[in-house]
């Protein structure tokens, strides 16, 4: 299959392929890995080749899902593929090879999905770009100078280049929205609770989702039909659609009332390109039929950061303290990156109370964030403050982070707030400026991702952006 056929179907169209018999499972794997082989020395997206046991799984039989035969990559952080090693982006962890299949995993081989590779990742998702030691930097196929964001920068990257149409990703405080808004794809973050992180517990406390990086919209509806399972213990869940999510793509979302901003919410100023991005998408819906007004949350989202911040740390300790025991030895600052060994020392000073308090607020906060969407359908905003920043701005490993918090807000200034409060929210490749993507964030009451894919939808048919190939990689297709 050439790679321009291959590239020129979302994974729902190369999955009909599939079930009309014009190609089979084992050619699109063939036309993964010849894409990979193309491009993957160079961007550096997926670290682990599963292609041996993938041909197995297709050998074997393919169960007869919505996605049988589609190649598809499982990003190197909290989710586990049996006899698989989950390495977080660590050298800490490079032999934690997993006992069992995650929830998600299983679902996703359901489907028929062949699971043929591991996305890069920064260290345990700590970083806003992927550029760990253990793996090296990801680069953005739009600009290999240029960060394709984190912590799911690998997906997103293989995603871009072509090597799929989709993969997977998780996102504990912009970690689906950033790489999608760095590498001009549809990234969405699901509600707290829509997909089960089992049989592991809640992610820092509750902000980390898993769902996926996709080039269509109606891959990551039909993706989240597949993922949107609860499991028994689940801590909190919320019961699947009695309409399937695919089945809500394309359909008119109504007038809809949409609050636009484009300011920042945690730190810093909006460089022009964002700015005008944000515009551009409320002018654009507003064109659309929609009443689009100019207003944002009236709620301390710096002290939500700080708090927020009490609970990622506090959580990166207990993975380090509780491997640390089962080792039978502490680990050693020579192991983990300096950030990792910086949070991981700033964690280890929250006592219980203080724990408790950081959590309190937290809950507080979504309580006066979920009172906004009461008013407004949808907020629209930049998914970044500034474009994708060049490769080794922010560096994970440098001998001083004494400024690393500004360079972390000063670029993602506006997505960890919807972690904390739980909402759905997508960043949609709206808008282009020097050749690099700017994303768009759309986000909506707790539970309202069939209104998204809608408007997500209707914004797809507007401003098609599926055909748009970046640049970098054109000759080699």
């Amino acid at each position: 299959m050439k790679f321009e056929d291959y590239r020129s179907h979302d994974a729902v169209g190369l999955a009909k392929l599939v079930r009309d018999r014009d190609v089979s499972a084992e050619e699109l794997l063939d036309a993964a890995l010849a894409r990979m082989a193309q491009v993957n020395p160079t961007l550096n997206a997926l670290h682990l080749d599963l292609s041996v046991e993938a041909r197995a799984s297709i050998r074997s039989g393919l169960p007869d899902g919505p996605l049988a035969g589609v190649p598809y990559p499982i990003k190197d952080i909290s989710v586990h593929m049996k006899g698989v090693p989950t390495g977080a982006g660590s050298r800490l962890f490079k032999d934690a090879v997993a006992s069992e299949d995650s929830a998600i995993v299983t679902a996703y081989r359901q489907a028929g999905l062949v699971l043929f590779a591991k996305s890069n990742t920064p260290e345990f998702g700590l970083a806003t770009v992927t550029e760990p030691v253990a793996n090296g930097p990801t680069l953005n196929p739009w600009n290999l100078g240029h960060t394709s964001g984190g912590s799911s920068g690998g997906a997103a990257s293989a995603v871009a280049s072509g090597i799929v149409p989709a993969a997977h990703g998780s996102d504990g405080g912009g970690s689906i929205r950033t790489p999608a808004s760095c590498c001009g794809l549809f990234g969405l973050k699901v509600s707290r609770g829509r997909v089960s992180l089992a049989p592991s517990g809640e992610g820092w406390g509750g902000l980390s989702v898993q769902h996926a990086l996709t080039r269509s919209v109606r891959d990551s509806a039909l993706l989240l039909d597949i993922e949107c399972k609860p499991q028994p213990g689940d801590p909190y869940w919320l019961d699947p659609p009695r309409t399937p999510f695919f089945e809500e793509v394309g359909k008119d979302p109504g007038k809809l009332r949409i609050a636009y901003t484009t300011s920042t919410l945690v730190w810093g100023q909006t460089e022009p390109a964002p700015a005008q991005a944000a515009r551009h998408a409320a002018k654009l819906c507003e064109s659309l039929g929609h009443y689009v007004e100019e207003a944002k949350p009236e709620v301390d989202f710096q002290a939500m950061a700080v708090d927020a911040s009490t609970l990622v740390l506090s959580s990166t300790a207990a993975t380090l303290e509780r491997e640390a025991e089962r080792r039978g030895a502490p680990i050693r600052e020579d192991e983990v990156e300096t950030l990792t060994w910086s949070i991981y020392q700033n964690g280890m000073k929250f006592t219980g109370p203080q724990m408790a308090i950081a959590l309190q607020n937290l809950h507080a906060f979504t309580r006066k964030l979920a009172a906004f969407f009461e008013r407004y359908d949808v907020f629209v905003l930049p998914t970044v403050a500034k474009p994708p920043v060049p490769v080794g701005s922010i560096d994970t490993n440098a001998k001083d982070l004494s400024d690393y918090a500004e360079r972390l807000y000063t670029f993602i200034p506006n997505t960890q707030p919807f972690n904390v409060g739980g909402q759905p929210a997508m960043s949609v490749p709206l808008y282009w400026a020097d050749g690099l993507p700017i994303g768009v964030q759309f986000v909506s009451k707790m539970g309202a991702e069939a209104l998204l894919f809608r408007l997500a939808g209707q914004l797809e048919k507007a401003q098609p952006w599926f055909d748009r190939l970046p640049p970098e990689l054109a000759s080699r297709a």
